[in-house]
């Protein structure tokens, strides 16, 4: 055979083959980025395969980039990090999976760009949206021309718009200084309630911190693995409360979609390395919503509560505070039921200057007589700030 002939041959082999041969079954599906989100600085990447049992017969993973390869694994969980850079433009996210006998499946996403004509240190918000009626129920269903976007009261045009299947992301963060003794009862009921109350998509990371921060449960954990976690706290050591904000929100602010903060604590601080501005000032400057739940001291001493309280309100989130033990199903149903019926509304800001001044933020809806809760402003600190 001549070698023009070997090669035509082969090429026919391998397209009778197919991309899939034996893995057919198999379905790629890339959970971060979101399609249609915007994606800008140091980004999640995160695939996976329906069905799981799938991933057994993987080989290897690559992530491409705008069609440049950015990462490769071989063993899940399938995410690595990558930097998308300061411009907010359109991007390309594909993942190919290559399977142990060959076959293969691939996935690819889209993001959002903004138009402008200088893409130069340009900042885009995010705003997680929350609707209700008159009486109290969650609106869903609205459509993108029913809101109104304004910042420091000048409009500003929607740039991004997603109302369904936006994957969650979760931290969940439990106090378990001494201060907490009396509560931690209370706390691991309530953690573990919380825990199987949720989603079963959403990826949740689990930390607990006292003088220091610590991760008990990654996000590829299983939710046993999640529920075992919590039964092996017990307090002891100071309470790093603000640290574990700021490093939550960091950890937060690289994942794309609805992001979440439920901080679970007597809301009093002893041993931070940074103070209660530096974690208020870095609450005004995440997209995510925090809600915090105030156990033991919390509900009786009213500075604790007012620092939780106000945590959670300027994200756009909720402080709880149940007094009793059999008062956390209720509230935990709220987040949940809150996480669910999330508008995601991306805008890029008129004003583009990283002056950390605060601006006021305004979502208004057309159509009824609504409340609409959301962050309440936002800052853009100077890189590295």
């Amino acid at each position: 055979m001549t070698t023009r002939a070997f090669v035509v041959a082969a090429l026919l082999g391998l397209a009778a083959q197919g991309p899939g041969r034996a893995d057919s079954a198999a379905r790629a599906v890339i959970t971060a980025p979101v399609a249609g989100s915007y994606v800008t600085g140091r980004v999640l990447l995160r695939a996976a395969l329906e069905p799981a049992a799938a991933a057994a017969s993987v080989r290897r993973v690559l992530f491409f980039a705008d069609g440049r390869e950015v990462c490769r694994l071989v063993a899940p969980p399938f995410e690595c990090e990558w930097d998308a850079g300061r411009d907010v433009v359109a991007r390309v996210v594909r993942v190919v999976f290559h399977f142990a006998d060959g076959g293969r499946a691939a996935a690819t996403v889209r993001t959002a760009g903004l138009e402008y004509a200088d893409r130069v240190e340009v900042d885009a918000v995010q705003l997680a949206v929350v609707v209700t009626d008159p009486d109290g129920r969650f609106v869903s269903g609205l459509p993108r021309a029913a809101f109104r976007v304004f910042e420091d009261d000048v409009p500003q045009r929607i740039g991004s718009f997603l109302a369904e299947d936006v994957p969650l992301e979760l931290v969940a963060a439990l106090d378990v200084s001494l201060s907490m003794t009396d509560a931690i009862p209370d706390l691991k009921g309530a953690a573990r309630t919380f825990l199987a109350t949720l989603p079963p998509a959403a990826e949740v990371s689990l930390l607990a911190f006292n003088d220091n921060v610590f991760t008990v449960a990654r996000r590829a954990a299983a939710p046993e693995a999640r529920q075992r976690a919590v039964d092996r706290l017990a307090p002891w050591g100071g309470t790093a409360l603000y640290d574990v904000i700021i490093r939550s929100l960091e950890q937060l602010d690289r994942q794309t979609g609805r992001r979440a903060l439920v901080l679970f604590s007597d809301g009093e601080d002893q041993s931070s390395r940074s103070t209660e501005r530096d974690a208020v000032a870095r609450v005004e400057a995440s997209d995510a919503m925090i809600y915090t739940v105030g156990l033991g001291r919390a509900t009786t001493v009213r500075p604790y509560r007012r620092l939780l309280e106000r945590l959670a309100s300027v994200s756009g989130g909720r402080g709880l505070f149940p007094d009793r033990s059999d008062e956390l199903q209720d509230a935990f149903t709220t987040i949940v039921e809150d996480l669910s019926h999330q508008y995601l509304i991306g805008y890029q800001p008129a004003k583009q200057v990283r002056d950390g001044a605060w601006r006021r933020v305004r979502v208004e809806v057309r159509g009824g007589a609504y409340t609409v809760r959301h962050r309440q402003g936002y800052r853009l600190l100077a890189a590295g700030g």
